[in-house]
């Protein structure tokens, strides 16, 4: 009789400067090695530094998942949806695995999390911004959380020979 498969366990806190170089790494791999970002250079831990700071000096929710070991397994923030200060209480959300902690409810746990720090920072309106290719798991995640969709918008990104659209969703915060 094989040995039951070990829990997945793992915490949710603040994302914090020494985690960067683990969230550098899980997001330059979707880069590498997918469509659900646009980006087509990885990025560097310098602008991570950078990222990081400009959302912690706006009050922005960062947070990240680790093993019981520590390890980041993946990692939710919001960041402004524009620059403008009318937009202040708008935001966009990414979330981002590590390869080895998909499908385990990690995404659905970190999201469900974004979204009551969204919450308490004040916060009033939560957009997702997902390709319209090799997506689906976010988009249905999104769907779960009462995301609606709101517009498309096709052939706006050229990666991997191919081009990429956009789904569109919005969530307003009670």
């Amino acid at each position: 009789m094989p040995a039951p498969e070990p829990t997945f366990e793992f915490s949710i806190r603040d994302a914090e400067p020494g985690d960067l170089p683990y969230i550098r790494e899980i997001y330059n791999y979707y880069v590498t090695n997918s469509s659900v970002t646009f980006d087509e250079d990885r990025m560097s831990l310098a602008k991570w530094k950078s990222k990081f700071a400009h959302l912690q000096k706006q009050g922005m929710p960062f947070i990240v998942a680790v093993s019981p070991s520590g390890q980041v397994l993946g990692y939710a923030l919001v960041q402004p949806w524009k620059e403008k200060r009318a937009y202040r209480f708008t935001v966009e959300n990414s979330i981002y695995l590590g390869a080895a902690a998909t499908g385990k409810g990690l995404g659905r746990a970190l999201l469900g999390e974004l979204i009551e720090r969204s919450k308490a920072a004040g916060l009033k309106e939560i957009l997702a911004v997902i390709s319209d290719k090799g997506a689906e798991a976010s988009l249905a995640l999104h769907e779960k959380f009462g995301f609606t969709e709101i517009g498309r918008m096709g052939r706006v990104g050229f990666k991997f020979d191919r081009w990429l659209g956009t789904v569109l969703l919005q969530l307003s915060l009670k």
